[in-house]
């Protein structure tokens, strides 16, 4: 296991791909994410990851939340 275990759950960039994700967890030197808003996971690498700042974090999260009421047609 790698000493990087501690960043499990935190919200990372993948500058390779331009998404933004949860770190789910590591294997044999892939992470795992899977997007703020829930769905299907992806794998990078740590070189290609950056740490999103808790601003960032904050309007991240006000836009899921506006999008997800914009799907259920504002019942939200």
């Amino acid at each position: 296991m790698s000493a990087r275990t501690n960043r499990v759950g935190s919200l990372m960039r993948d500058t390779r791909k331009d998404r933004v994700g949860v770190v789910m967890g590591e294997l044999a030197g892939s992470v795992y994410l899977r997007p703020v808003g829930g769905g299907r996971e992806w794998d990078s690498r740590w070189a290609d990851l950056e740490p999103v700042s808790e601003g960032t974090h904050a309007q991240l999260r006000a836009r899921v939340a506006e999008l997800n009421a914009a799907s259920s047609g504002g019942l939200l």
